[in-house]
């Protein structure tokens, strides 16, 4: 089975191609490489996957593994519609996962053609290489964000999503609707992941959690945000990881007339602010003096999974609850960074 990864050198992306490396599939991971957060870091889990920076065919062709005679890697932009078919039709891939967009709700803020043209024209190049290099299974990320300003709790696949907070949001939201149509008009299997949360080693320096262990370590203060009245639904990327490798082989739930599915990902437990900071604080074996502010613009005080949906089909439930995920992230954190946290960018 030949496997497309995009987004391969971000978080998620990164343990994915690891793990299907490991079920024996052929992978060509494709990352633009872009300096949302520091570059080094991708570099870093590419290097993991065995692609050497400095042997990085830039923009032309595969660059191959030194360690995975399966895994090879490309430099492209989602956005790139001809180098994209290319590709498409050269390699006929049986399998596409798009991890690949441009991710952060508060940088949308103040970069909003940044999530039109990634999240929208790079997804759209991503169906139309499906449309004509027919795929077995389309698996792609939505967002929990997609929820928006729905309080209804737990989250659940039915519930509307039509007031988004945030314009990331909204062009998770299109990417659902956009994945849909082409599954009615053109038969693609696809299944779209509202991702909740994820965390864990060499994951992304935006994230709260990255944050909070980089300032905690340097005994600086932390920004507490809505004074802490908040919760977030905290899923281990090994258990997301599982998931999409059970949900491969199942493109479609019988007796769909359209093979489009829709699930939540995440731990289906929420955790509030305060308590997550006070699990790393033990972790990190330092308290933290913290800012208490107000809401912030385009997010939402909680989310919360309902994934009963997904599990069912998969036959899985998350193995990892949140000190013991968080534990594996510190410990790699202080490995990665020796201790020297002076940029979590490099």
């Amino acid at each position: 089975m030949k496997v497309l990864v995009t987004g391969a050198a971000g978080f998620i992306g990164y343990h994915l191609c690891r793990r299907l490396i490991d079920e024996g599939m052929e992978v060509i991971g494709l990352d633009n490489l872009n300096d949302y957060y520091h570059v080094n870091l991708k570099y870093a889990r590419l290097g993991l996957l065995g692609i050497n920076k400095d042997g990085i065919n830039s923009f032309q062709t595969l660059t191959y593994s030194e360690t995975f005679d399966q895994f090879s890697f490309i430099q492209y932009d989602l956005c790139d519609e001809l180098r994209i078919m290319q590709l498409f039709k050269e390699q006929q891939f049986d399998v596409v996962i798009n991890l690949a967009a441009q991710a952060g709700v508060r940088y949308s803020l103040n970069n909003p053609r940044a999530y039109t043209t990634s999240n929208i024209d790079g997804f759209l190049n991503i169906l139309e290489g499906c449309r004509q290099n027919p795929v077995q299974h389309l698996i792609f990320a939505s967002s929990s964000s997609v929820y928006g300003l729905n309080t209804e709790m737990p989250f659940e696949i039915q519930h509307r999503t039509d007031q988004p907070a945030s314009l990331y949001a909204a062009t998770k939201k299109a990417n659902e609707l956009m994945a849909h149509t082409y599954a009615h008009l053109y038969d693609i299997p696809c299944t779209g992941l509202r991702f909740f949360t994820v965390y864990g080693p060499l994951g992304r320096p935006d994230m709260a959690y990255f944050k909070f262990t980089n300032l905690i370590l340097e005994g600086k203060s932390i920004d507490v945000y809505n004074e802490g009245n908040m919760g977030r639904d905290f899923t281990f990327v090994d258990d997301i990881v599982e998931s999409l490798v059970r949900l491969i082989p199942k493109p479609i739930m019988p007796g769909k007339a359209i093979p489009y599915q829709l699930f939540n990902i995440g731990n289906g437990a929420p955790v509030s602010l305060l308590d997550f900071i006070h699990i790393l604080e033990k972790l990190i074996g330092k308290t933290s003096q913290k800012n208490m502010l107000p809401m912030q613009p385009g997010d939402v005080e909680q989310t919360w999974a309902d994934v009963d949906h997904l599990f069912n089909y998969i036959n899985y439930r998350p193995q990892v609850n949140l000190e013991q995920g968080l534990a594996k992230f510190v410990h790699w954190y202080k490995n990665y960074y020796g201790f020297n946290v002076q940029n979590t960018g490099t």
